[in-house]
């Protein structure tokens, strides 16, 4: 049993951020200072990426952990109400995901997922942003980090 009202959860739940997270934004301000120009949001392209960078061919994911199930994250809890909706919740969550990749992946871009929980980091983001971007570009020219 919920400990809130349907009301409430209904507000809780309509409050929830799609888009510019505190994750997203860091990881836009870490992109922006490693000299990485992106456009946001992309709706022409599957799962509308947090980040795609059209120079390099690479689309970012900015994950939050709960919602899209980060394995052995502490993030990655399960509601103790109604655990059969949340339960076939995440598991469309994950299944939506590895689609909107195949998807990406087919039309020839590289997909990037960055979880909520390594965005808090500076150092595990910087780390995570510089090994996605080490291999060729499109045009088959090194990409040169700040």
């Amino acid at each position: 049993m919920d400990r809130v009202s349907k009301e409430q959860r209904s507000e809780i739940m309509r409050a929830v951020k799609r888009e510019g997270t505190s994750a997203e934004m860091r990881v836009r301000k870490m992109a922006h200072r490693l000299g990485l120009r992106f456009r946001l949001h992309r709706q022409d392209l599957p799962g509308t990426p947090d980040l795609v960078f059209p120079k390099y061919g690479t689309c970012i994911f900015v994950h939050g952990c709960f919602w899209h199930r980060h394995a052995g994250c502490r993030r990655a809890t399960i509601p103790k109400s109604n655990k059969a909706y949340w339960t076939k919740k995440f598991l469309e969550n994950v299944a939506r995901d590895k689609r909107v990749k195949r998807s990406l992946k087919s039309r020839g871009w590289k997909v990037v997922t960055i979880w909520e929980c390594r965005a808090m980091d500076d150092s595990k983001l910087e780390k995570a942003l510089r090994s996605s971007f080490t291999d060729l570009n499109n045009n088959g020219t090194k990409v040169r980090l700040i």
